[in-house]
């Protein structure tokens, strides 16, 4: 009779320790499914940093990112798209991969920034399959004539005028290549970028913001919920 309880005592035991494994297993599991979050990447404009995130990375807090999942690229602006600033931003993109696990990436570009990400996610050997969701706020996406007034020794600005050698190239073919998703918000009241029609790309979600100033891109409440809804789809 013992011997019984002990036998009886022993599989118990057992049941009980494989049920526990099996939670233990499937519990990570799922909260890790749950938890799980696109890591959005910042990529500001020309003459700008990183500090111009503010209230979008409030907003996408209040959304229930993590400071974990949100990075800034930060950059010298006054360099070339395609010789440098686009090879950097594919490492870092490479590196936040690595820190967060994610196999893609959100880029949310403004202004300048907008040529440097479509760099990477149209001629970089890893920037399809790495971006999920790109997203350009006011960028110069077919030139603007205004870069004219800094081209002579600026090549960031020679990159954004209209017929540019970054220009033609990013023209080429499919303007919105891959799986990426691609969305655009432009303004009629722009007075950095001309023509106001620069800003959309074929194959993308365009987005008219109203009447904006190039910079009130950045703050403007309905924008900011545009942009959110979009990554979220």
């Amino acid at each position: 009779m013992r011997l019984i309880r002990v036998r009886f005592a022993v599989l118990l035991a057992l049941v009980l320790s494989l049920i526990a494994v099996q939670f233990a297993v499937q519990a990570p599991a799922g909260a890790a499914v749950s938890a799980a979050r696109t890591p959005v990447v910042l990529v500001h404009g020309y003459n700008a940093d990183p500090g111009v995130w503010g209230g979008l990375r409030e907003d996408l807090r209040a959304d229930g990112y993590t400071d974990a999942e949100l990075f800034s690229f930060g950059y010298d602006t006054h360099r070339s798209v395609n010789e440098a600033v686009a090879g950097e931003l594919a490492a870092y993109v490479e590196d936040v991969k690595r820190r967060t696990g994610a196999s893609r990436v959100d880029l949310v570009a403004h202004s300048f920034g907008s040529l440097v990400t479509r760099w990477y996610v149209k001629f970089d050997a890893a920037g399809q399959s790495s971006v999920a969701h790109w997203v350009s706020l006011a960028g110069p996406n077919h030139g603007t004539s205004t870069a004219w007034a800094c081209a002579l020794w600026d090549q960031a600005c020679r990159d954004m005028t209209p017929g540019s050698y970054v220009q033609k190239r990013l023209a080429e073919g499919d303007e919105t290549p891959g799986a990426v998703r691609y969305a655009t918000w432009w303004s009629n009241c722009d007075e950095v970028i001309n023509p106001d029609d620069s800003v959309p790309l074929t194959g993308a979600t365009n987005n008219a913001a109203g009447c904006l100033d190039h910079n009130a891109l950045l703050g403007d409440d309905g924008v900011s919920q545009g942009v959110r809804a979009f990554l979220r789809s």
